[in-house]
């Protein structure tokens, strides 16, 4: 009868557990992981991340932050989320967050994105940033003062000291073919004087002045007396470690892409367009380069 009595509690031990151990199957939550396989990408500094995103029934779900050192590597490049997250995933997005970040949801300034489709590899690319891939990019340049020349001297022969984005006239014509920006980007003009990036100001639309018209940290456009360009004139309030007025020529001049609000005062990895000015001033030209090599890309995989 003992013997009985044991081998039924046996029994009953056997069937209690094969029922929780299918309870537990059926509540298993399985994880996979997210690789990157991504290069371009610049170190941010201690006060921003990137973070990846992956897009689950048109919302974002977070993947992780990572950083970038100065070579280029990221300091994680593998992620792990729910195996039912990423086989639900159509698309991968890459953003630069705050850090640290108060706010759940992606920043605007998304760099890079590529969808899945039906595969488990997304290619990506900077569809986030503007409307279009910018390898289209085109644009041109002048050496002019007209700065100076609004304030009374049209002989100046120093137009070496300014450059505008644009086409030289009476008055300059826009010559910039950019794509549309999206929210969380601004261009920029830069002039790279002895290695020393100093910035003519950023701009949205190759159309009109740049921020830097009327700005306290200008140099010497005011709101009224440059056209309506982006550019500037090399006169005054000259940046440390750099001496004004500033001759352009010889000088290589560049148009970036930055985010906004921007985490650093030198020119972001995007630079679509690059070139170097000679030594004749307007009416003469120098035409942009299109430098696709500034642009990040890779693939993300499930």
């Amino acid at each position: 009868m003992l013997r009985k009595t044991i081998l039924g509690i046996l029994t009953l031990g056997v069937v209690a557990a094969s029922c929780n151990n299918d309870d537990d199957a059926g509540n298993v939550i399985t994880e996979s992981n997210l690789t990157l396989n991504l290069s371009g990408l610049e170190d941010l500094g201690a006060d921003y991340l990137y973070e990846g995103w992956v897009i689950v029934d048109g919302a974002p779900v977070s993947t992780g932050t990572f950083s970038v050192n100065a070579s280029g590597e990221l300091s994680s490049s593998t992620f792990t989320l729910k195996t039912e997250t990423l086989n639900a995933a159509t698309a991968f997005v890459l953003s630069i967050e705050p850090n640290p970040d108060t706010d759940p949801s992606p920043a605007a300034t998304k760099i890079l994105s590529g969808e899945f489709g039906d595969a488990n590899t997304a290619t990506v690319g900077l569809t986030p940033v503007g409307d279009g891939d910018f390898l289209d990019s085109a644009g041109s340049f002048f050496l002019r003062t007209p700065t100076d020349e609004a304030m009374g001297d049209p002989n100046n022969m120093n137009d070496h000291y300014g450059v505008w984005f644009g086409t030289p006239g009476a008055p300059p014509t826009a010559s910039l073919v950019l794509p549309k920006l999206k929210d969380g980007w601004k261009y920029e003009g830069w002039v790279v004087s002895q290695g020393v990036p100093i910035s003519t100001g950023t701009f949205t639309t190759g159309d009109v002045a740049d921020d830097n018209a009327g700005a306290s940290n200008g140099f010497s456009e005011t709101a009224s007396n440059g056209p309506m360009l982006p550019g500037e004139d090399f006169f005054r309030n000259a940046p440390t470690g750099v001496t004004f007025p500033l001759d352009v020529r010889e000088q290589t001049v560049v148009i970036s892409i930055e985010p906004s609000p921007d985490n650093s005062a030198a020119p972001f990895l995007l630079k679509p367009l690059v070139g170097t000015a000679g030594m004749k001033t307007a009416p003469e030209t120098y035409q942009f380069d299109l430098n696709s090599g500034s642009f990040p890309s890779g693939s993300v995989s499930r």
